[in-house]
């Protein structure tokens, strides 16, 4: 197929039913709700993206801010739809030049249109993603199974299924009440026993670095791997990781390049989480993994718990980003009818692509297609819409 320029972008609103409800420290809006991207170039070939907008989900301090379904269909629509139509999906320089031209910040509605413009620039080239990004050097994604702020005897049920379907890593959501944190991490570490890895994530939850510190003392005990972002602030951070042994993940203060080098710089974490739609896409996202690289620190891929379309950037990251070095909370994404009671890595009921990403001794396999390796079943999409007004 012969490269040719984007013709068109539509926008789909869509909401998947959740599996059970998942939350965490400071989110007051179920996940499920995102805006999907559909390019087609003047062939008529597609590429398709997706924005895992939340209203809650924003960085440190006021530093980025949350962005919904609503606000997110609008700028694309209004400003970066008319600035990247006629570019090649291929030019991905080019295409955020000419995104962050016509609006500062928004880098989840970015990251939508920057994910469908590599989509559509590997089928345009009969390649995968991850050989766009460099190439991949795993074909085979570790998953981190995520228990959010769920009661102790589901917590429980729940962490011993995952780990007989084959989970290797499970992370705890906490930050709610040090109390119930310790007791949680305790009830999980016994369920599971000595051959699962544990990680805490509290989402910035806990009120001073000495709350954090105290409470993570209280917790090491039960050997964990990682301290996901116990407070908010670089800075405080800082303080966090000075105090412990146990590494320290920078999540919510690490969105883009510049700030892993301010984290740098203070010594605030050892480790950062990558997202591909914090930093506004694939492109920028592999500029974080470089810093990264360059200062000595490891990584994960995260994310907001994206549907099919989304976690396929997800894969493309984790299979092509050098410091990625450990497991990824990334879902396990399934369809309705390839579900047979799994939990691992699954977080809804059902899913946009049209095949199951093969989940095979606690990992998933990079998908083996052109552009992002998984078609998108657009009866699901059609399916799974909002109705206009039906929702923010």
């Amino acid at each position: 197929m012969a490269e040719a320029p984007i013709a068109a972008i539509e926008l789909r609103h869509v909401a998947l039913p959740t599996r059970r409800e998942h939350k965490w420290t400071g989110l007051a809006e179920p996940i499920g709700g995102y805006v999907l991207v559909k390019m087609t170039d003047e062939a008529g070939l597609a590429g398709w993206g997706e924005a895992p907008a939340l209203k809650d989900w924003g960085g440190e301090f006021g530093r980025y801010f949350g962005e919904t379904p609503g606000t997110t269909a609008h700028v694309i629509a209004r400003y970066l739809v008319p600035a990247v139509t006629g570019c090649m999906p291929g030019q991905i320089v080019e295409l955020h030049a000419r995104m962050d031209r016509a609006i500062k910040g928004y880098p989840y509605a970015k990251a939508a249109v920057e994910f469908a413009a590599y989509d559509l620039a590997g089928k345009q080239c009969a390649l995968p993603v991850h050989r766009l990004l460099g190439g991949a050097i795993r074909r085979n994604i570790p998953v981190t199974h995520s228990i959010g702020l769920l009661g102790f005897e589901e917590a429980e049920r729940e962490a011993a299924q995952v780990a007989r379907e084959g989970i290797r890593t499970i992370k705890i959501k906490v930050g709610v009440d040090p109390d119930r944190d310790v007791d949680m991490v305790r009830r999980v570490r016994e369920t599971v026993g000595a051959g699962v890895a544990l990680c805490v994530d509290a989402n910035m939850g806990y009120r001073t670095p000495g709350e954090a510190i105290r409470t993570l003392r209280r917790m090491e005990v039960f050997d964990l791997i990682y301290f996901e972002q116990p407070v908010e602030g670089i800075e405080r951070l800082a303080e966090v990781a000075r105090a412990v042994d146990v590494p320290v993940m920078a999540d919510e203060s690490a969105w883009n390049a510049h700030d892993v080098i301010q984290i740098v710089e203070k010594r605030a974490a050892q480790i950062v989480s990558i997202y591909t739609t914090k930093p506004g896409g694939l492109y920028r996202a592999m500029e974080v993994a470089a810093v990264a690289r360059a200062a000595g620190l490891i990584c994960n891929v995260n994310g907001s718990v994206e549907t099919g379309v989304g976690n396929l950037a997800n894969l493309q990251l984790a299979a092509a980003a050098e410091p990625v070095v450990l497991s990824c909370v990334v879902p396990v994404s399934t369809p309705a009818e390839a579900q047979s009671g799994n939990l691992a890595g699954i977080y809804y009921k059902d899913d946009l692509i049209a095949a199951s990403m093969r989940f095979v001794d606690g990992a998933i396999e990079l998908p083996h297609g052109d552009g992002m390796g998984i078609a998108v079943d657009e009866a699901k999409v059609r399916r799974y819409a909002v109705p206009a007004g039906g929702g923010a």
